[in-house]
């Protein structure tokens, strides 16, 4: 086995366990959620500002297409296997750690939320920020939201246009 193949090893190896580390977490504090918020008025972490409030989003991103499940599974099912193919041909090297840990995340909040659709056709939330009324999320979408933010910043001002040919190129 060559330095390549365990380069290659080593890649995915840290993918998954990062990823799991983190679908484990959303997993566990939505359990947590469910034993402790469903059926329950919200739990004040500090009043006006936050709370944890169980919901049940049968929809996306602040409750757009509700009950098209189908829809989602098609979706994250096609953004799991980009990332996968992005992390497959992503360098692992230093200049794209950035981007391979913003794909760890992203894969693992889209898991995250697929898991509870496929389990119960929605996801559950409970993360609530009452200051500004804010839609009610979890840790899936925490993932989803700071490594998308992340990865805008990172494709603006860090990553040029040439930095992407090992997408399109044979290795």
């Amino acid at each position: 086995m060559n330095s390549t193949d365990n380069k290659i090893k080593i890649k995915f190896i840290l993918f998954f366990v990062i990823s799991a580390i983190a679908v484990f977490i959303d997993r566990y504090t939505k359990m947590l959620a469910v034993a402790n918020l469903k059926g329950r008025p919200s739990y004040v972490l500090i009043k006006g500002v936050l709370e944890f409030l169980y919901s049940e989003n049968r929809g996306a991103a602040f409750s757009i297409l509700q009950g098209k499940q189908w829809f989602f599974y098609i979706v994250t099912l096609l953004v799991l296997l980009v990332i996968y193919y992005i992390v497959y041909r992503l360098p692992f090297e230093k200049k794209y750690m950035p981007l391979f840990y913003i794909l760890c995340f992203i894969f693992a909040g889209a898991l995250g939320n697929f898991i509870d659709r496929v389990m119960y056709a929605y996801v559950v939330d409970f993360i609530y920020i009452s200051l500004i009324n804010f839609p009610i999320f979890n840790m899936a979408d925490i993932y989803i939201s700071i490594a998308t933010t992340v990865l805008i910043v990172c494709l603006l001002f860090i990553y040029k246009e040439e930095d992407f040919r090992f997408i399109k190129n044979k290795k």
